[in-house]
């Protein structure tokens, strides 16, 4: 750089440029030729290979190639997570930071950093002349760097620090050099073209750091003070403007006598340049602190709803609205200052966190406890509640894995659902036009013969299927069979139905079955499925037949509260209003007819249908029921302490051991669902499901199977089911 060209650069920069109305001319000079020639004298005097080697050369490789204009990009934002009544949930941010119009920033505040940091902003340019000499002589000759920029110059280097996207870009925003002080002059000139000094007042204080994770005014007002930045009166105003200078070195909630002694400095000076009166500066210099801190947490850890939050989030990574890449959507998650209105209803949500807390304990390491609601007819989820909180110590029972949903949100491979899986045989054979009239003699124990059943790929399975009851036995219908949860009902209604639309009917509901999960004991739930999974499934019959896609978020909303995508429901139909209607009737029983879940006292006051299971070898106990307006499930299941199943008999929860006949999905989850539902009940609507079909009486033949005829195979322990 000749150092013509640096003449006229420090002679643009002394000019002032005070607007009216927008951006304007120039009207005058801040410092006068004597100022000017003084400045040159002094870097004149620098010696040579100072000035050359620090200074000159490095303006010519780092400032002369950069343009002369600052990017104007909107400042990273705070977002916010609302349940569905507008409360507060969680932030995502990667800075806590809520931009504010100037207007909304008291004036007194506004006074406060002016005279803290920069005293003539308002009557200079770009360039705080006498400061910058001080810096760029001391600068060159010891090789330090200095003060004296202006505000204009602090926003320039705010900004390259905020855009900055690799480690290059920020070592150049933040090198100590002097040809980065010109740099930014240079660009702080430009801007100081183009825009209002109140415009540069207002980013600036958006921009700046207050400390302790605080972000802007706004952030800090909060933070600090537990108010508005528009309500902030001399003394709170004079602490946050102390900050700016050194927000670790004076932060007052670890350094509270130098914040202290910080502030009464800050006061000091606004009394000296008439910004408060000398009475006030002495009487708030004898006022304490008086912090009322408020605390954002980001993410969300220790939140109202830890897993119904990661959830969204999860959910919300996946949305092509939100951008092409993970990262992208990531990126404007946590900078994009988005409100993001979720379907969690947090009177559920305690009543399902009450339920399982005081069900299986945290510390309770071989057992895990679940609860997932979700709303029939529009996929809006309510409440997931599972028994391990979120964290990463071990000792207090803490996870981050979330085992209420499917792995692709939560890390958890699932767990077998047991006999709530028989519903899907239910299903397939309504739509095939088998009768719920349906009898079979169902034994104790019999044997279903190899090649009774074919895959979707028609691949025929040739082992023969033992299979033996836990409850009862006898003539039973799809009423009888499905309340009683007859394991061998259930056996011969598949093969009637056929195996593949067993599975058709499971995935039509969202349920994902592996190829190697098409068997015989499909009907007895050997696939591993989420809560989530299921809530979602069973809330098919509640609605009338459509299964709707588990659906955590409403509508997200921009910055500016525009929005900028609305969730509509994903619904399809599955079954006829009929078919649903029959099934309801059936599950009904389990609830209100004597069925087990009524003995258990699972019953609720309004209309309400259940489903029992547990899965082989007692690994998970289910009980997944629903009203009309809402589908739960409700599971626990045993883990070894590496994550693996394992069987539930032997465990201890919540300081008692589980026996052998302890554990069934009446027993333990039913008793846990109802917790949470005889709470929820009191906010819904006690409507009435559907009747069923009106049926023309038919005589039905009584099937008879190999055991009638003498064969007494040996039955598998594995699938067994308590109901």
């Amino acid at each position: 750089m000749a150092l013509d060209d640096f003449r006229n650069l420090l002679r643009r920069a002394a000019q002032t440029e005070p607007r009216t109305g927008g951006r304007g001319g120039r009207i005058g000079v801040m410092a006068g030729l004597s100022a000017f020639a003084g400045l040159l004298i002094a870097l004149m005097m620098i010696p040579a290979t100072a000035l050359v080697a620090v200074t000159f050369n490095d303006v010519t490789n780092d400032v002369v190639e950069m343009p002369l204009e600052l990017e104007d990009q909107p400042n990273a934002q705070t977002t916010r997570l609302l349940a569905s009544n507008g409360d507060l949930i969680a932030y995502f941010y990667k800075e806590n930071r809520q931009d504010v119009p100037l207007k909304d920033i008291a004036p007194v505040m506004q006074d406060a950093l002016i005279s803290i940091e920069d005293n003539r902003f308002f009557e200079h340019g770009a360039l705080d002349l006498k400061g910058t000499l001080r810096a760029l002589v001391n600068n060159a000759s010891e090789g330090q760097t200095q003060g004296g920029s202006s505000i204009t110059q602090q926003l320039v280097k705010l900004t390259l620090v905020s855009q900055a996207t690799t480690k290059e870009q920020v070592k150049a925003a933040t090198e100590k050099s002097t040809a980065r002080k010109i740099r930014e002059l240079k660009l702080a000139i430009d801007y100081e073209a183009t825009h209002t000094k109140k415009e540069i007042l207002e980013r600036y204080l958006n921009l700046a750091y207050f400390g302790d994770g605080a972000y802007g005014i706004s952030a800090a007002s909060f933070h600090y003070f537990s108010r508005s930045p528009d309500s902030l009166n001399a003394r709170q105003a004079a602490t946050l403007a102390g900050l700016v200078k050194n927000p670790v070195e004076f932060d007052p909630n670890v350094y509270p006598e130098k914040a202290l002694q910080r502030r009464n400095t800050v006061l000091a000076v606004m009394a000296r340049l008439g910004k408060i009166t000398p009475k006030q500066a002495e009487k708030f210099q004898a006022a304490p602190l008086a912090l009322k801190i408020t605390e954002f947490p980001n993410g969300c850890v220790s939140s109202a709803a830890e897993f119904s939050c990661d959830y969204a989030r999860r959910w919300l990574l996946r949305q092509p609205a939100l951008g092409a890449t993970t990262q992208e959507r990531q990126t404007l998650l946590e900078r994009g200052g988005l409100t993001i209105k979720s379907n969690f209803d947090l009177r559920a949500q305690k009543a399902t966190d009450d339920a399982v807390e005081s069900t299986v304990k945290p510390t309770d390491n071989e057992a895990i406890a679940a609860l997932a609601s979700i709303e029939p007819g529009t996929g809006k989820v309510r409440a997931l509640s599972q028994s391990r909180p979120m964290g990463r110590s071990k000792k207090k029972g803490q996870s981050f894995i979330n085992f209420v949903v499917p792995r692709r949100y939560g890390d958890s491979g699932g767990f077998p659902a047991g006999s709530t899986f028989k519903l899907f045989t239910v299903t397939a054979a309504l739509n095939k036009g088998i009768d719920v009239g349906q009898t079979f003699n169902s034994p104790a124990s019999m044997t279903i013969p190899g090649g009774s059943f074919k895959t979707c790929e028609g691949l025929n399975i040739t082992d023969p299927w033992p299979v033996k009851n836990s409850t009862t036995s006898g003539s039973k219908n799809m009423y009888t069979g499905t309340r009683e949860s007859v394991n061998t009902y259930f056996a011969q209604l598949e093969k009637m139905a056929g195996l593949c639309n067993v599975v058709k009917a499971a995935e039509s509901m969202g349920i994902t079955v592996l190829d190697n999960q098409q068997v015989g004991p499909f009907t007895l739930g050997v696939t591993n499925v989420s809560p989530l999974d299921m809530a979602a499934a069973y809330a098919t019959f509640a609605s009338g037949g459509e299964y709707c896609k588990p659906r955590p978020v409403a509508e997200i909303l921009d910055a500016k509260g525009n929005t900028l995508k609305r969730f509509k429901p994903v619904c399809s139909e599955v079954m006829s209003k009929d078919e649903a209607a029959q099934i309801n009737d059936i599950l009904r029983g389990v609830q209100e007819r004597g069925g087990f879940g009524f003995q258990n006292g699972t019953g609720l006051r309004i209309p309400s249908a259940a489903k029992t299971g547990t899965a082989q070898d007692n690994q998970s106990v289910w009980y997944v029921g629903y009203t009309p307006e809402l589908s739960t499930a409700s599971m626990i299941a045993g883990v070894k302490k590496n994550g693996s199943p394992r069987s539930l008999a032997g465990v201890k929860i919540n300081g008692a051991f589980l026996n052998f006949q302890s554990v069934g999905g009446s027993s333990l989850a039913g008793p846990m669902w109802a917790k949470a539902m005889q709470k929820i009940q009191d906010y819904l609507t006690p409507v009435n499901f559907d009747p069923p079909p009106k049926r023309q009486p038919v005589a039905k033949k009584v099937a008879k199977s190999d055991d009638d005829r003498g064969k007494k195979p040996k039955p598998r322990g594995r699938d067994r089911d308590r109901a």
